[in-house]
């Protein structure tokens, strides 16, 4: 299966698997994700798959027939997506986002001392626990009818339940599903598979680790911003680097022009020096200039000017772009400029004055991708990982 295959409107989609020569393609077209039958309840609304259905069923790899190797593929569900910047979040409240086409909320479990990611919904009537409470002995209460759960996901209390009947909290069904989580470099990530095969993952696979965010003599701070285009839109324009000096006219005053306006332009688009040293499906590695910029799939994109091996005492800034797929025509950017100078003023300037500075930046991109987009009929403007209402999910 291509991986770029994900990114297709379901409409645009083709077969995944090659057809025997002198076979038409099928008229129909093919589903992205497995059929069966979704579960319905007493609204009479169907409740999406789960991530880890989808991909069970997922051919990950497949063989090249001219060769008879296999290629390796991306798995889009074997990987770790950012929830938030931990500073962002409250421990004594949940929060619920979407990532991946998943509804997921984020909650503080004090007894453990450990924040825990679970699907936003609660077993009983799907009302969202993100909109619910922490009670008073530390477990996540929905807003509904106040069940409660403890960091495992086990429903703990159900108030409307006799004391002296029989255990219906205990039952397997009263479940939430709880997804693998970890605070790395100050941001929350969680691991989109709830199956207790998948409980250990963190022995096997990390999220990305930039070393830089927590070394002491660096200072970071993340930000955070929704953008109305897709995430294969928000990641190609910030790895190019050869609109900044068009689309973000006037906003970089102060840097050093490289070119002599007399041989290019006055706005000093030059020449992108970029060589890519690594490439797989999981990402690259480049050299631009003196500089580098790391792409490490799907979500992390991070590089300096300076060269890697510049002293450690010389002033370095880096730039993290951290690129999170939210649904179709919908994603998620955080970023943060780690450096090991001005640390005095990074403590005396408020967050909100450096998230003002940026949104007048990301503003001048938006509107342009906004117009790409809309008149774009290009199937890579969207993407369709997992379908987010439930009409897809029972087709």
């Amino acid at each position: 299966m291509d991986p770029l295959r994900l990114l297709l409107p379901r409409a645009q989609a083709q077969p995944l698997l090659p057809l025997p020569a002198g076979v038409p393609a099928p008229s129909v077209r093919p589903r992205l994700v497995p059929r069966r039958r979704a579960r319905r309840h007493r609204n009479g609304a169907a409740r999406m798959l789960p991530a880890s259905a989808v991909a069970s069923e997922s051919p990950w790899t497949e063989q090249d027939p001219a060769s008879g190797e296999k290629e390796e593929r991306f798995d889009w569900l074997d990987q770790w997506y950012p929830f938030a910047p931990v500073e962002d979040l409250d421990p004594g409240a949940p929060h619920g986002k979407m990532v991946l086409g998943i509804r997921v909320v984020a909650w503080y479990d004090r007894g453990a001392g450990e924040w825990r990611v679970f699907e936003d919904a609660c077993p009983h009537r799907l009302a969202p626990l993100s909109e619910g409470r922490i009670d008073d002995k530390g477990r996540l209460q929905c807003v509904y009818h106040g069940w409660c759960f403890d960091g495992r996901g086990a429903c703990k209390f159900i108030p409307q339940a006799p004391a002296l009947g029989p255990p219906v909290h205990a039952n397997s069904k009263a479940c939430v599903a709880s997804y693998p989580c970890v605070v790395q470099n100050k941001l929350l990530w969680f691991y989109p598979r709830a199956g207790p095969e998948h409980a250990d993952v963190l022995r096997r696979k990390r999220p990305p680790f930039i070393k830089e965010i927590d070394d002491p003599s660096f200072v970071t701070s993340f930000l955070i911003r929704d953008m109305p285009f897709g995430y294969d839109v928000l990641a190609e324009n910030l790895m190019d680097p050869s609109h900044v000096p068009y689309a973000h006219k006037g906003l970089f005053r102060g840097l050093p022009r490289l070119v002599d306006p007399e041989e290019y332009d006055k706005e000093g688009g030059v020449p992108m020096a970029v060589k890519v040293e690594e490439s797989s499906v999981n990402g690259f590695a480049s050299s631009q200039g003196p500089g580098y910029a790391n792409f490490v799939a799907p979500c992390t994109y991070y590089g300096s000017p300076a060269s890697k091996k510049s002293e450690k005492n010389k002033p370095h800034l880096m730039i993290v772009f951290i690129i999170v797929p939210v649904a179709p025509g919908r994603s998620r950017v955080m970023w943060a400029y780690p450096r090991n100078f001005g640390l005095w003023l990074h403590k005396i300037t408020p967050r909100w004055f450096d998230h003002i500075g940026v949104n007048v930046v990301l503003d001048s991109d938006m509107y342009l991708l906004h117009l790409e987009v809309r008149s774009s009929h290009s199937p890579l403007t969207s993407w369709s990982v997992i379908p987010l209402d439930p009409i897809h999910a029972i087709k």
